[in-house]
């Protein structure tokens, strides 16, 4: 995990923003949590790793994997 963050700002569609706060809110998550998610995401899909990287979701997928 993280032990200091850093803010991204970022300029959005104030109709996109509104649906994309509903859908987290109805999912029960934040906004930032999304936000991460797809970030780590992005940087698993083009093989890019970083110092803060969890073994453990890499680890269970190999586990399910036949």
């Amino acid at each position: 995990m993280e032990k200091k963050t850093a803010r991204l700002t970022l300029l959005i569609d104030p109709v996109k923003k509104k649906a994309f706060e509903d859908l987290c809110t109805a999912q029960d998550l934040t906004p930032s949590q999304v936000v991460r998610q797809m970030i780590r995401d992005y940087l698993d899909e083009h093989g890019v790793t970083y110092a803060t990287k969890s073994t453990l979701g890499a680890k269970a997928k190999n586990e399910t994997t036949p």
